[in-house]
Formats: C-alpha cells, structure tokens, sequence
C-alpha cells in the first residue's frame, strides 16, 4: 500500500493519459477505424509513461549524470511517427493513400500522454477537445464539401 500512496501524482498522471485517449480512441471506434480504444490508449499510457520515468530518473540522479526529459519526449514524438508510418497504406482502388488521419490521431495521442506524463492537464484536456473537434466538426465539413463537389462534377458530366 505504501507504494501506492507514495505515488498518487504519478497514478493520476497515467490515469489521465488512459482517459483521455481512451476518448479519442472510443471516437475512432464508433467511426469505424482500424486504431480504436485499445491503440489510443496504449500510445497515450506508453507517451505519459516514457515522461514520468524520464522526470523520475533525472530527479534521482542529479548531479550524478546529465539527463534530459526532453530528449524522450522528442524520441516519443519519432516512436508514434514509425507506428503512424505503417497505419498509411496505399489503396490502389482510390489511387490515394488511406490511413493517415489514423496515424495523425495517434500522434496527437502521443502528445495528450506526453503532457499528461508533464502534469499538465489543462493542455492534455484541450488537446483532446481539439482533437475531438477535428475529427467530428472537421470531418463533417469534410464529407459535406465533398458531397457538393461530387454533385457538382455530376452536373457538368450531365
């Protein structure tokens, strides 16, 4: 027990990376999406967790040895851009790729654990609202330009 209770702020800092992209991954899987719950959350955890031991472990050896916190966090940012880069795939029917918005909500995924893991929580929570508002307000507006810009194309074909 006494672990938990030394540690409170570093459970609450991994519970709110959990939730938070446990959000943004809950909306990925009612929009039918290949990454959901499961990946967003693990990418947000992972994100806080690399932070908080980076913080813990430069805490722990000051004076001893030179360690940035930063430097992981920037390693995580190219971490979720290799696991992003294998969500694109090329659809040879539609002659574009797919999957990228995929990979760009882990990214932001990534950055919500990663202030999470810094405790900073207003950042982490507007950056999911943010994220939720590109992905349900944004797409919406989307479809809705390309719906008119189908139409408008079947009007000139005649």
């Amino acid at each position: 027990m006494e672990l938990i209770s030394d540690n409170w702020d570093v459970i609450f800092r991994l519970a709110a990376a959990l939730i938070l992209g446990g959000v943004l991954g809950l909306e990925r899987e009612f929009a039918g999406k290949m990454a959901g719950l499961r990946t967003y959350s693990l990418i947000s955890v992972g994100s806080a967790l690399f932070v908080i031991v980076s913080q813990l472990v430069s805490e722990n050896f000051i004076g001893v040895t030179v360690f940035d916190p930063l430097r992981v966090a920037s390693q995580i940012v190219v971490g979720v851009g290799f696991v992003g880069a294998g969500l694109v795939i090329f659809r040879e029917v539609e002659h574009r790729p797919g999957g990228i918005t995929t990979a760009a909500g882990l990214w932001v995924s990534a950055g919500i654990g990663m202030a999470s893991g810094f405790g900073l929580y207003s950042v982490a929570v507007f950056g999911t609202i943010a994220a939720l508002f590109i992905l349900w307000i944004l797409a919406f507006a989307d479809r809705k330009i390309r719906e008119k810009a189908e139409r408008d194309e079947n009007k000139v074909r005649g």
